[in-house]
């Protein structure tokens, strides 16, 4: 019986590195781009500060996914 192969390589890019290293990257950039523009703005309750970190990640955190995505399909070896 022929051995059962399960791989797949979609496009070549390993996904699960992009998500592993998007993860990382965002918690590394994204709190101290939180903390330093949190600087600028008041904030008075927690539920603003809750708001603004979530609004800030979340920019943080598509930039870093497609750039991420980026480097791994254009280091992609053919």
């Amino acid at each position: 019986m022929p051995e059962l192969q399960e791989e797949t390589d979609p496009e070549g890019v390993d996904y699960g590195w992009v998500m592993q290293t998007t993860f990382v990257l965002t918690i590394v950039v994204g709190a101290p781009a939180v903390v330093v523009l949190s600087l600028f703005y008041t904030l008075p309750s927690w539920a603003a500060r809750v708001s603004f970190a979530v609004r800030v990640g979340a920019v943080v955190w598509l930039v870093t996914a497609l750039a991420t995505y980026w480097y791994a399909r254009r280091n992609v070896e053919e």
